[in-house]
């Protein structure tokens, strides 16, 4: 995998657009535990989602440079 992403000329490094996919993916899976009710177990939330979307980004970083 190459470090870069040409996008019409311009270079976009592939761990930032990673990075906005794993925000999209952990803001989703965060409005869905909100819905269920999964927050009210939670001691921190702003925590917890921070923890969620870098255990995203990593997954993301290990499957798609395999």
């Amino acid at each position: 995998m190459t470090g870069e992403v040409s996008l019409y000329g311009i270079y976009i490094p592939s761990l930032l657009l990673m990075a906005l996919l794993a925000l999209m993916l952990s803001r989703g899976l965060s409005w869905l535990l909100a819905r269920a009710g999964f927050y009210r177990l939670v001691w921190h939330p702003a925590l917890f989602d921070l923890a969620m979307f870098i255990v995203v980004l990593g997954a993301l970083c290990r499957f798609l440079t395999l």
